[in-house]
This record gives C-alpha cells, sequence and structure tokens, in this order.
C-alpha cells in the first residue's frame, strides 16, 4: 500500500468510526448522556483537577475563549459548575464542580466506562493491546501537531 492509499485508507476509517460511536452529534455524548461533547470534556477535565483555571480549560479542549466561556455558563445554569475569581490573579477565573455536578461527572464517567467496555470487547483479544497503542500514538501525533 503506497503513501496515499495508506492516508486514504486512515481518513476513512476515522470517519467511519467518529460515525458509528456519533462522535458527529453535537448535542449527546457519544455514551448517550444528553449534553454536548464539549460540555463533557469540560466536565472530564474539570472533574480530575477538582479546581481548574477557566484559561487552562480552554487551553486543553482547543476552543476558542468565548466558546468556553459559553459552556461554562451553560454548566453553572445546570448548576454543575461554579466560577470563583482566582485570589492570586484578578482577572483569572477558578472553575470547580457543585455536588451535582461531582454526580453528574461521576455518571458520564460510566457511561463512558461501560461504553468503552463494550467497545473493546468486540475487539479481538490478540489485538486488543496493539489497538490500544495505535489509539494512544494517534493521540500523542496529534497533540504533536499542534
Amino acid at each position: 500500500m503506497d503513501d496515499a492509499d495508506e492516508v486514504g485508507t486512515a481518513q476513512d476509517a476515522l470517519m467511519r468510526f467518529v460515525r458509528n460511536f456519533g462522535l458527529h452529534q453535537p448535542d449527546r455524548t457519544p455514551c448517550g448522556q444528553p449534553l454536548p461533547v464539549s460540555e463533557a470534556h469540560a466536565m472530564v477535565e474539570i472533574a480530575r483537577e477538582g479546581r481548574l483555571r477557566q484559561a487552562e480549560l480552554t487551553r486543553r479542549l482547543r476552543l476558542e475563549k468565548s466558546t468556553v466561556s459559553r459552556l461554562v455558563s451553560n454548566l453553572e445554569r445546570r448548576g454543575w459548575v461554579r466560577r470563583q475569581a482566582a485570589l492570586d490573579d484578578g482577572r483569572g477565573v477558578l472553575l470547580e464542580l457543585t455536588e451535582a455536578g461531582a454526580t453528574a461527572a461521576a455518571r458520564q464517567a460510566e457511561a463512558r466506562r461501560n461504553r468503552f467496555t463494550a467497545l473493546l470487547a468486540r475487539v479481538p483479544d490478540d489485538q486488543r493491546a496493539a489497538m490500544v497503542r495505535a489509539l494512544q500514538t494517534l493521540a500523542e501525533a496529534a497533540d504533536e501537531n499542534e
């Protein structure tokens, strides 16, 4: 297979995965949660850190500041996130999950875990480790591309 064929095959496979896994549906997560994917990603990052600067969330999500501000406002309206002024920076904003937000984040994490468990169960045992490594390599290559 030459480089052009390899690129085309990889592109087709990735696009098929995006559609089949539901990543192209912006109004709900692929794991069936009624939440925009960008908000779900924000919840993951805030839950992982406990408290996170909004500017850091913007960097991690690779979205515009205004987009992140809107999505944080949506999470605030849901009662899942609270904003606080950063004590060491008058313009900085810290984000933290509320109790309801922590519960929602845990529910989303369980749905993700269940979906990935089911998906990985359909990958032949002798190919599973290589597939996981390939996904990690692809993610790292995408990180380096930015």
